[in-house]
Formats: structure tokens, C-alpha cells, sequence
């Protein structure tokens, strides 16, 4: 397994970023809040894991090792795949995962795209014990400027949410929602719009 690469970050987009490790750019699959540590042309530090499928090999990268940790001990509930897994970090911080699988909170679990009550319960139930052998971090997620307008944002996190399998018609209405209410100026920041969305679709399921 390839558990941690470091490199210069050649490019980012909303759901991965390439990076040069030894002449080879690697594309790595990453939640917004890693995405966001990462600048272009400087150098990238990521605990990985990587996911072998019999038509493709994917890397998924983190900033820290607690939630390459979360992100494989999620995988070991049945019908939780590396995409739900990653989503599940996207919208709650590791703390709030945490908290939310060893409390049993449902509602929060409920969140994520593509986990609904039973399946949240099952996360619960399972793994309320075995949270506890993961070591605990701080996210080590540096904060995002909001520099971006607002119009831009909207159509690349719109063509994130689709390239995840949600239709354009709800993309754009769970991002239109987030950028109306323009909370604490968050707005106009990338990653957490498209958080923000994704905890939308996810109460719609």
C-alpha cells in the first residue's frame, strides 16, 4: 500500500489534486478541507491509501493520519465504498464523525450523501466500539481564503456535485441555497460550498 507520498503539487480541482512524487504526477482523490492546505508549485505532505478495483487503481490523500484512518475504518462496514467514505470526511470533521458514531447520532450521520437512517444506524453500531482505535489528531486543515467570486464557485462546485453522480438540476439548487445564505462569508469559498451542499443533498435523501 502506498501510505504517504510528498511532492510538488502540480494542479488542484474540487475533488483531487496532482502531485509530483519522482518525475510521475499522481492523481489523488481528497475531501475539500485537504484539498485546500494544498497550493500549487509547493510541496504536499499526504497520508494515502490506496484502493485496487479490478479496472482501476485510485490514491486517496489526507492531511492528516487520523482521517486516513476514519476513511479506512469506514470501509469496513458493508456497502460503504471509498465515495461514501470520502464523503462522510468531506461533510463532518473527523471530531464530529467521531462524536457522531460513538454517540449514535443518527441526524448528523444522516448528513452524508448516500447514508440514509439504516445505514447510519448500522455505522453506529458497528463501529461505536472501534472508534476508539483511531488515533486522534487535530485535521491540521489550514484555513481557505475566500478570494473566488461567487459565479465562478457556483459552477465549479455545481460540476463537482454532478461528476459525483447528482443530477444538475439538484447541484444547483443545493448550491444556489448555500451561496443565498452567504453565511459568515463562506460563501465565496470553494470548499466550503460544495460541504455545505453536500450536507444539503444529504438531508434530501
Amino acid at each position: 500500500m502506498i501510505s504517504s507520498i510528498r511532492g510538488t503539487v502540480l494542479s488542484t480541482a474540487l475533488d483531487h489534486a496532482v502531485v509530483e512524487v519522482g518525475g510521475v504526477g499522481l492523481a489523488v482523490q481528497a475531501t475539500p478541507s485537504t484539498l485546500a492546505t494544498l497550493r500549487v508549485n509547493e510541496r504536499a505532505d499526504l497520508h494515502t491509501t490506496l484502493v485496487v478495483r479490478e479496472d482501476s487503481l485510485t490514491l486517496y490523500g489526507f492531511v492528516d493520519l487520523e482521517s486516513r484512518e476514519l476513511f479506512t475504518l469506514l470501509q469496513t462496514v458493508s456497502g460503504i465504498g471509498p465515495r461514501l467514505a470520502l464523503a462522510a470526511l468531506a461533510v463532518l470533521e473527523p471530531d464530529a464523525l467521531r462524536s457522531a458514531l460513538s454517540e449514535g447520532n443518527i441526524g448528523l450521520l444522516t448528513k452524508v450523501p448516500g447514508i440514509g437512517k439504516k445505514g447510519a444506524e448500522r455505522l453506529s453500531l458497528e463501529l461505536r466500539d472501534k472508534i476508539a482505535t483511531v488515533p486522534a489528531g487535530g485535521s491540521g486543515a489550514a484555513g481557505t481564503e475566500a478570494a473566488a467570486q461567487s459565479e465562478p464557485v457556483r459552477e465549479e462546485v455545481v460540476e463537482a456535485l454532478v461528476s459525483l453522480g447528482f443530477t444538475a438540476r439538484h447541484a444547483e439548487q443545493a448550491v444556489d441555497g448555500v451561496l443565498g445564505d452567504g453565511a459568515d462569508g463562506r460563501a465565496a469559498d470553494t470548499s466550503s460550498v460544495l460541504r455545505a451542499a453536500l450536507s444539503t443533498l444529504g438531508q434530501r435523501l
